[in-house]
């Protein structure tokens, strides 16, 4: 048996020839030179390095394509008819409308949550939507590392970002919907930290949080982007990133004149970063203004998790995402968004209890969120529940820009009066079609009739999400969300036993 993906893959477009596949090696069992090459191996002997990342990123996002051997789907949720927890036992008051999602954290500045959900850091696709569809549903969101490189207009002076002027446009999609709840957060990788992009946002554009980058679920290492020619390797070195090999280098000068120069790639850092490092810089940002630090990890070793979370303690940090395998957006190795990291459910295991084991030791302990995968309700409230309260939010990247993007479509399919069949039964107008819209007319007025329909959808996909999480509450007879527990799942393998109760890292 085995849980690898054949050598074919949505990553490239690849496909295999043969429908008898070798398990071990993903490949045709039958292979011969007749084929035309369509696999990954086929793909690779033509294009070469370049399909270690997948070759359709662009207007679309990519994810991992390993069926791992447990996730959330191992478990069932319970359910009781007895009691009521969170609310007084009586039927107007122990119902789905009065279960309580909103959530709160911060150390030093708190942060108000309408619902328990995080949009984890993008800045690719329709970002507008997916930012101001997260200020409307009253949840926070942060912008992707590497903004900088989406503005045409930037400048960098001297190593430092001297304007970059579409961060104010980024900070609006999500600013001009705020109702208080949530918060806009600006990640940084090495790049962005080295560059003084946290100083300059903080300064210019009054960016309230930031958002650290240790690593996420897909991308356990920077990406690699192949470069035209020399002369765009030069041009790379002077925004100042790594350039391999060195565009200046005599030897590679010499053959560049010849026309047999090798192919260049940059290369963004690795982070290095440690607390002797990090937690002073946290404390030179907040004397900056600077209200909120985030933390961004993935399933990386144990020992790596536990410091990570002792860095956050110390540097009383408000939150740090763990993000689980697979995963990806689109610029991740692809065998890395398949092959590396810890599952999200083990990860949260793992991250459970180092949390556990440390609050024994009066820690402060940052909020936590979790992400990787996510995409339904059910998903989200076995995770809150298997957390057991350590986990104040679950992650919606992928799945929330999906509804930026869909809703966005479909709103523009209607205006033009071409309903797409599938939706033709529910109606023919924008008032039919999107039923969330009354919520936000509630929120914020007839204004909101126009708003742009891709921020509705993220809305309206999130107001699903969380309506369908008071159902499974309620079922539990917990009317406030703060009560999940471990208690509120039912393992169905043998595997889910085992992490549940505690014996997956030590069988």
């Amino acid at each position: 048996m085995t849980y690898s993906p054949k050598l074919s893959s949505a990553f490239n477009d690849t496909y295999l020839r043969s429908r008898h596949i070798s398990p071990q090696s993903g490949m045709c069992s039958f292979c011969t030179e007749e084929c035309d090459g369509t696999c990954e191996i086929a793909l690779a002997a033509v294009l070469g390095a370049r399909t270690v990342y997948p070759t359709n990123t662009g207007n679309n996002q990519v994810a991992s394509e390993k069926d791992y051997p447990i996730d959330f789907s191992h478990f069932n949720i319970n359910g009781r008819v007895f009691g009521a927890v969170g609310a007084n036992p009586n039927y107007e008051e122990a119902s789905i409308y009065h279960v309580n999602l909103k959530r709160e954290y911060g150390r030093f500045n708190r942060v108000k949550l309408a619902m328990p959900f995080i949009l984890p850091a993008l800045i690719k696709l329709n970002w507008q939507d997916y930012f101001g569809g997260a200020a409307m549903a009253g949840v926070s969101t942060v912008i992707g590392e590497n903004a900088r490189e989406k503005d045409p207009d930037l400048k960098i002076e001297n190593g430092k970002i001297t304007e970059f002027p579409l961060l104010q446009p980024i900070l609006d999609a999500f600013r001009k919907y705020y109702r208080g709840y949530g918060q806009i957060v600006l990640q940084c990788n090495v790049e962005d930290d080295m560059l003084s992009l946290p100083e300059y946002a903080i300064e210019k554009h009054k960016v309230e949080a930031i958002e650290f980058k240790f690593g996420q679920s897909a991308k356990g290492t920077q990406p690699a982007r192949k470069l035209k020619n020399r002369k765009a390797a030069i041009e790379r070195v002077k925004m100042g990133l790594l350039v391999f090999p060195d565009p200046h280098d005599p030897e590679i000068m010499r053959l560049d004149e010849e026309g047999i120069c090798p192919n260049f790639y940059s290369y963004e850092r690795l982070p290095l970063w440690d607390e002797g490092y990090l937690i002073p810089r946290i404390g030179q940002l907040r004397n900056l203004g600077l209200k909120n630090i985030y933390l961004k990890m993935a399933g990386y070793d144990l020992k790596d998790l536990e410091r990570v979370i002792l860095l956050g303690s110390k540097a009383q940090v408000d939150m740090i995402t763990f993000d689980g395998a697979g995963g990806g957006s689109g610029y991740s190795p692809n065998k890395m968004m398949n092959e590396w990291g810890l599952p999200t459910i083990i990860l949260e295991d793992a991250v459970c209890n180092i949390i556990s084991r440390l609050k024994t030791e009066n820690q402060w302990i940052p909020a936590i969120t979790m992400t990787g995968g996510f995409a339904t309700e059910d998903q989200v409230f076995k995770s809150l529940s298997y957390g057991s309260g350590a986990i104040t939010a679950i992650g919606l990247c992928r799945a929330a820009m999906t509804a930026a993007m869909t809703g966005k479509r479909i709103g523009e399919l209607v205006k033009k009066g071409t309903i797409p069949k599938n939706l033709e039964r529910y109606g023919s107008t924008i008032e039919e079609l999107y039923g969330d819209l009354p919520d936000l007319r509630a929120i914020y007025g007839k204004e909101a009739d126009n708003f742009s329909l891709g921020a509705v959808g993220v809305f309206s996909y999130l107001n699903k999400i969380a309506f369908g999480l008071k159902h499974f509450a309620a079922l539990n007879r917990k009317f406030d969300i703060s009560y999940l527990d471990k208690s509120d799942l039912i393992p169905l393998t043998c595997g889910a036993r085992d992490l549940i109760q505690g014996k997956w890292f030590t069988a």
